[in-house]
């Protein structure tokens, strides 16, 4: 099972990886842009896999650079307030 299928468990490997980035001394706008960079090669490379994500990639899809870093922070910020 890929942490891709199940929105739940997508959130709690970003909320993971976000956590191990703070720890690790990266601020936020670097975690910001590192989002950004993740939701590029997403919408590049993976297929959606639940609803969820084919909101986002629609989204992302339609979106312009800085709407782009708004998603990434908005995705950021769920992960953030979903421990």
């Amino acid at each position: 099972m890929s942490v891709l299928d199940n929105f739940d468990g997508w959130k709690k490997f970003l909320g993971d990886r976000l956590q191990n980035a703070e720890q690790s001394g990266m601020n936020e706008e670097s975690i910001d842009n590192f989002a950004s960079e993740i939701g590029d090669y997403l919408a590049t490379n993976v297929d959606p896999k639940n609803e969820e994500q084919r909101v986002l990639s629609d989204l992302w899809g339609a979106a312009d650079e800085n709407q782009k870093q708004a998603l990434a922070g908005a995705m950021v910020n769920l992960v953030k307030n979903s421990k």
